[in-house]
């Protein structure tokens, strides 16, 4: 005779209360403070339609990018989401609708329009980059505060990205405000290769952050 152990989920709360993980046909999950309860997903018999195929494609297309800068979009998104969206997710939304270009499914990012952060904060005011000393990006930017909110103390966030060695140099509080220049050290091997440069502020308490500036591309020396 043959015995076989049963894992049983007990419902302490009634029919309509909450649990976790898998219970007969249906799968409960904790999210976001509320008990959510759905049907165990059933794989679709019928092949991914060409638009579907293209959806995933621009949907991995950002996730992968974005998801190496999950501690900055956690920071740079805190008063940008909505009561129930994380900060990755909100961000996530604006940069699938703006910052994904190509020709379906040979999609990429586009660079000027990608976000990490989303706030009232004054951002850079007239932003530069100047490369002449080698693997250097010195960024340089004015002190005029566009929104009128921030001020001196504001930090500094400094963002690099290198599309041929898909590597991002990422520096947080780097100068304040009132510094009104930086000089980022970036790897050696950098030279010659084309960047994507970024910065942003954030408050000096940590609480507000400014929108991401798109700077540009330069070419390291």
């Amino acid at each position: 005779m043959a015995y076989y152990a049963i894992n049983h989920r007990i419902q302490i709360w009634g029919a309509f209360g909450g649990f976790q993980k898998k219970t007969g046909a249906l799968v409960g999950h904790y999210v976001n403070g509320q008990n959510v309860i759905t049907a165990i997903p059933h794989p679709s018999q019928n092949p991914p339609t060409i638009p579907q195929l293209n959806a995933r494609a621009k949907f991995k297309t950002v996730i992968d990018f974005q998801r190496r800068l999950t501690p900055l979009i956690r920071i740079g998104y805190q008063n940008a989401h909505k009561e129930k969206q994380t900060a990755f997710n909100a961000a996530f939304v604006d940069n699938y609708a703006k910052a994904v270009t190509g020709v379906a499914p040979n999609y990429t990012i586009d660079y000027e329009k990608f976000a990490y952060s989303k706030g009232q904060l004054s951002k850079a005011y007239d932003a530069e980059i100047l490369t002449a000393v080698a693997a250097t990006i010195q960024y340089s930017w004015l002190a005029t505060l566009a929104t009128g909110i921030g001020g001196p103390t504001d930090m500094a966030t400094l963002m690099v990205y290198n599309p041929l060695k898909d590597q991002f140099v990422v520096l947080t509080n780097a100068a304040a405000r009132s510094a009104l220049t930086y000089s980022l050290l970036v790897p050696g091997d950098f030279s010659g290769d084309d960047v994507h440069c970024w910065i942003s502020f954030v408050a000096a308490n940590g609480k507000m952050a400014s929108d991401s500036f798109y700077v540009g591309e330069f070419t390291v020396v």
